[in-house]
């Protein structure tokens, strides 16, 4: 037998870092070359840092070890640092781009004004920063409200990486709760699984054990409660039944029932929960969701009560004047929806692609424009937006515009208080809107005001709780109308066919027949269907349809992970479509360049872009820490810290694609996205395809997708509680 060799020797390693080959924001592994004291060359530690920048000082403990292909390099068990002391080490500090104003050239001038007394003169007289060329009052100030928040950041860093909390992180923990981020953490570290986002139950409660916080505390169990009620949102429900709460909650924790029923017992006492029967079953909500769904009952029952704003409501002479106007003829179904919206202050209209919604939306705009109202034209997203704009040649806003949001506060303008002024308000892609802004829309919709309500009731619910549009339709409580005939040019494309058999739980035509818009390639193997997804988006489509791939193209999956997920493919195609993008930004796990497409991933208020808009990165510049980013035009700026709310887009989920049309669309599907496979996430890819559809995968998905609907099961009230407000409409 071979004796046991010893563990290596612990050593001491000191020196300044030149260079951060590597570090990964999420986990703090770094890889580094080091200028160590008494030796002439540099040397590669590996390790784990919560920030690091080229010119620091760095104290290393570990060991030497020979990697076999990188060679010897010291393999550090504890790395801490300290802000470098050299004009050197802090030129090279300031270079590093971590303090926003600074880059190589002010680095080096900042250097030669003030030497080793750089920091000291940006925390103390900071005003002295103008006597450097070049350094006005903006750039100034942008220099010390930088270093002030790097310097915060990095002791919370500190504190939250010693806790087993990575980088990107801790970010948005000082973000969210600035310079009392240690003290807020330290008192109840599960906080942070309700106020920031990225970080969950899981993250917060491995924190707490660091803290100290024992298994069976009745602080853990109350948020593991509420922290599986909040997954259930992610789920789109808007609350859990009692049967099914408690088990999760026990099961997560690993607690006794008895303790969880405790615990859930203190929350409902508290009112942080509320207790609800929905569907015939004992419920438990969230009080912002349960009072929203209340809300949305009774303002669309008092809304549909009374008569619409307009004079003429007499069918027989609308329907004529408006087909001679706009040279068409209105459908059976069409024709009834002009009759219910004359005669109705709330309407509803739904219908698949190629039945005539946009035609009848316009119609009936023209019918009401005669009598001088006030129309007020929205959608959830800018794309959606603007299609209804277009179509309408009226201005159209998205919801959030149209309320007026306060960017400072996240707030609408609009409500109760200070309403619409509107006589009409049409809102399209109505099933993308969950309850919490339909409750704002409608709470800021003056009393007299009619309301049209359009989208389709067989896409994909809203990302947000609830499923407001198949609530509502389901309620009977107001008028609605399903267009039902497809127009003689939608009937000629494959795309509209199929998405009706799709609707209807049929397998569509996958046998790609000549002059077809709707292609099928087989791919049986989940890396073999990555690869042709890629062959497909960079050389088929722009070789015989003449689309741009990096801006007619949208790759749409089921899921982020797995070789067919968003985040495999966004590498894949982005070293297809823009491999010479520089300079590069590394932020959050992905690297960012101009040229790469990008998606907006939360509502920002404040530079007016939401979530799902996307954009194209136009520039990165180090110097100044920015990365801009062109949305249809418009470019918006952002910091490098900011680049966690920025993700690339050359694939997307299918639910982030609701609202939006694309020229083509390639959608991979296999046996891997098993549990997603679903009747309405296939007919919401599908229908985003404008002029062409690819699939690619697996035909035994396409038919489990096509044959699977369990929609409708999502936890809500607003059914029943519209049902309960008011009498039936006619449908």
């Amino acid at each position: 037998m071979k004796p046991e060799s010893a563990p290596p020797e612990r050593e001491l390693l000191a020196g300044q870092v030149e260079r951060v080959t590597f570090h990964s924001e999420e986990t703090g592994f770094a890889v580094l070359r080091v200028r160590v004291r008494g030796r002439h060359d540099a040397v590669t530690v590996v390790g784990h840092a919560a920030v690091i920048s080229p010119g620091e000082e760095l104290r290393a403990s570990g060991a030497w070890t020979t990697d076999p292909k990188h060679g010897p390099q010291f393999k550090a068990e504890t790395v801490t640092t300290v802000t470098p002391t050299s004009p050197e080490g802090i030129e090279r500090f300031l270079a590093s781009g971590l303090v926003k104003g600074v880059g190589p050239h002010f680095a080096r001038r900042l250097v030669e004004a003030f030497g080793t007394a750089v920091f000291e003169v940006i925390e103390t007289e900071p005003g002295r920063l103008r006597e450097v060329p070049g350094v006005g009052p903006l750039r100034a100030e942008r220099i010390v409200a930088s270093w002030a928040q790097q310097k915060g950041v990095r002791e919370i860093m500190v504190f939250l990486h010693s806790h087993g909390v990575g980088t990107s992180r801790a970010v948005r923990i000082y973000r969210t709760y600035g310079a009392d981020a240690i003290s807020v953490v330290s008192k109840d570290p599960y906080r942070l699984a309700r106020d920031v986002r990225g970080i969950g139950f899981v993250t917060a409660d491995g924190l707490a054990r660091r803290l100290g916080i024992p298994e069976d505390a009745m602080i853990r169990v109350r948020a593991g409660v509420s922290h599986v009620l909040a997954q259930a949102l992610d789920e789109g429900h808007c609350g859990l039944s009692r049967e099914a709460l408690v088990p999760r909650a026990a099961e997560l924790l690993n607690r006794p029932e008895e303790q969880v029923t405790e615990a859930l017992e203190l929350e409902l006492a508290d009112r942080h929960l509320v207790a609800e029967e929905a569907g015939g079953k004992a419920c438990v909500f969230l009080p912002a969701l349960h009072a929203a769904e209340r809300v949305i009952a009774e303002r669309i029952v008092a809304l549909a009560t009374g008569t619409p704003p307009w004079r003429h409501s007499d069918p027989a002479r609308a329907i004529p004047w408006v087909e001679e106007r706009t040279g068409i003829i209105l459908s059976a179904s069409q024709r009834e929806a002009v009759a219910a919206f004359l005669h109705s202050k709330v309407l509803v209209l739904t219908g698949g692609p190629g039945v005539g919604k946009t035609t009848l939306v316009d119609a009936l705009l023209r019918i009401v424009f005669a009598e001088s109202l006030r129309i007020a034209l929205a959608a959830p997203t800018g794309r959606a937006a603007r299609r209804l704009s277009e179509s309408t040649r009226m201005e159209a806003k998205t919801v959030h515009r149209l309320l007026e949001v306060d960017p400072s506060t996240g707030r609408f303008r609009r409500g109760r208080d200070n309403p619409l002024e509107a006589d009409l308000v049409v809102v399209d892609e109505v099933s993308m809107i969950d309850v919490l802004l339909a409750r704002s829309l409608l709470e800021a919709m003056p009393p007299g005001a009619a309301l049209l309500l359009v989208g389709d009731a067989d896409q994909l619910p809203s990302v947000g709780p609830g499923q407001v549009l198949r609530d509502v339709l389901e309620s009977g409580a107001v008028p609605a109308v399903r267009l039902t005939e497809i127009f003689r040019q939608a009937a000629e494309s494959r795309i509209v066919v199929g998405a009706h058999r799709i609707r209807e739980g049929h397998l569509p035509d996958l046998t790609n027949p000549p002059g077809t818009d709707l292609f099928f390639f087989d791919a049986t193997d989940p890396e073999d269907a990555a690869r042709r997804v890629v062959e497909v988006v960079s050389e088929r489509i722009p070789r015989r349809f003449g689309l741009d791939p990096t801006l007619d193209v949208q790759v749409l999956v089921p899921v982020h992970r797995g070789p067919l997920g968003a985040r495999a493919l966004n590498g894949a195609l982005g070293k297809a479509l823009n491999p010479s993008g520089a300079p590069r930004v590394s932020r959050f796990g992905q690297e960012l360049a101009p040229g790469d497409r990008v998606m907006q991933v939360e509502n920002d208020y404040d530079k007016e872009v939401y979530n799902g808009d996307l954009g194209v990165v136009t520039a990165v510049d180090p110097e100044e820490g920015e990365l801009r980013v062109s949305f249809d035009g418009r470019e918006v700026t952002y910091g490098f810290d900011e680049l966690d709310v920025l993700q690339l887009a050359w694939a997307t989920t299918i639910h982030k694609s609701q609202g939006s049309e694309y020229p083509a669309v390639v959608i991979p599907i296999a046996m891997t996205h098993y549990r997603m496979l679903e009747r309405n996430l296939l007919y919401t890819a599908v229908t985003r395809g404008r002029k062409l559809v690819v699939l690619v995968g697996d035909r035994r998905a396409v038919a489990i997708a096509a044959k699977r609907s369990s929609a409708g099961r999502r936890v809500t009230r607003l059914e029943g509680l519209l049902r309960a407000a008011g009498s039936p409409a006619p449908r």
